[in-house]
């Protein structure tokens, strides 16, 4: 299935397929998913197998931590989501530490508050992919889940990680 044929329901496994031609997507009532998706260096190759995946009108955030510049490249995304980089050399630890920033701790400082600010209202249909590193795809569900009520059936993990045993 190419990407212009993919269903609104991309990921969600539900029955109901919208079209998703070049002309479909163009229109103004047609429905743009938001995603939110968020990998690490350990994840680049799952990232990329899932950007080829979206249809071409999908809508949100990227976000990739990485240990440092070395590593940033240009992502394939579709032109209406943004990617942010996220170094961890240039980043600190907890303030007023000193520390370096750990594995895992930029990457949840900049998802959940994207979060906080993005995924505020009712009825938000926003697929989340949470593909790095267990410490922060940990963290980052903990947030959706505990603090903005997210159903954690809506957030989508490595299957390694068991963070949703009871789905």
């Amino acid at each position: 299935m190419t990407t212009s044929e993919m269903s609104a329901t991309h990921g969600s496994g539900g029955p109901a397929a919208v079209e998703h031609s070049a002309a479909a997507c163009r229109s103004q009532r047609h429905t743009r998913v938001q995603h939110l998706i968020a990998a690490d260096e350990h994840s680049l190759v799952d990232l990329a197998t899932l950007l080829a995946t979206l249809p071409l009108c999908s809508t949100g955030r990227v976000f990739v931590e990485v240990p440092d510049s070395r590593w940033i490249d240009a992502l394939p995304v579709p032109p209406r989501m943004v990617v942010t980089w996220l170094d961890r050399s240039s980043r600190s630890g907890e303030a007023g530490t000193g520390r370096a920033c750990p594995s895992g701790a930029a990457l949840t400082r900049a998802v959940t508050a994207w979060a906080d600010e993005m995924l505020c209202a009712e009825g938000d249909e926003t697929r989340i992919e949470l593909l790095g590193g267990y410490v922060g795809t940990a963290d980052i569900a903990d947030h959706l889940t505990e603090r903005l009520g997210i159903d954690p059936a809506r957030i989508h993990t490595p299957e390694r990680f068991r963070l949703f045993d009871a789905r």
